[in-house]
């Protein structure tokens, strides 16, 4: 059974909450787990989970970016703790526990004062994921929705307009996969268009996804107290600003 969640926003703690609760209470074998973006990439938070409090994830955890990462130092700190967790590359495709998953992090751009550029899913990304074959892919995950689903804007981002990346249509169109699992709009969502299912989750601290060994998606909700710090917002304001040393 794989553990789906999103949006941890550096409350690295939150996936063994979440990790206890599936398998202490649930009673569920969790083999690892998929994040769909928005995991909390910024130096300070790692350094003080696994470093200061020498904390460490209870499964093996695999994510692809969001649009509140440190873009600038994605590389190195993926390799610094690459013991802890595993990034999921844009435009890869990643065999985890039989499925064969289409990695495509990042988003359309919005929150322009806190997330960098290099959040954007540019064109490039798009060319090459419809560069892979079809039948090389079962599920896509992505930190942004696709377009065209109905997933609602929050209140307050309307201004944004239709919620949803560039060109996402046409990875449907050519993938046709059975399921695309997305986070970013911190909401529960579901969707079913086709052969295709859309899943939405929402923070960590509402609940998280299962998949099991049959395509079979399951959304749990399980509160937890929402945290009174979601990320180092100083960390990201001093990362745009380009004042933190690295």
């Amino acid at each position: 059974m794989i553990l789906v969640t999103s949006d941890t926003h550096s409350c690295y703690d939150y996936i063994n909450k979440q990790i206890e609760y599936a398998e202490g209470v649930l009673c569920l074998s969790i083999a690892c787990v998929v994040h769909l973006g928005d995991f909390g990439i910024f130096r300070t938070d790692l350094y003080d989970f696994f470093n200061k409090q020498k904390k460490r994830f209870s499964r093996p955890v695999y994510f692809i970016e969001g649009n509140h990462e440190d873009f600038d130092a994605l590389p190195w700190l993926t390799k610094k703790y690459k013991e802890h967790f595993t990034h999921l590359s844009r435009g890869s495709v990643h065999s985890l526990a039989g499925y064969k998953f289409l990695c495509l992090g990042g988003a359309a751009y919005m929150d322009s004062m806190i997330t960098q550029r290099a959040a954007i899913i540019s064109e490039r990304h798009i060319n090459e994921c419809l560069s892979i074959e079809p039948e090389h892919v079962d599920i896509i995950l992505t930190h942004d929705c696709p377009v065209g689903i109905g997933v609602p804007n929050s209140p307050g981002l309307e201004h944004y307009g239709q919620t949803g990346f560039p060109r996402s249509d046409e990875l449907a169109e050519h993938f046709r996969p059975k399921l695309w699992l997305f986070g970013h709009h911190h909401k529960w969502f579901e969707y079913r268009d086709g052969q295709t299912t859309y899943y939405g989750l929402p923070e960590i601290w509402k609940g998280f996804g299962l998949l099991d060994g049959n395509y079979q998606f399951k959304m749990v909700e399980h509160p937890l107290q929402k945290p009174e710090k979601e990320t180092s917002l100083i960390d990201r304001f001093l990362i745009k600003l380009k004042i933190i040393n690295r």
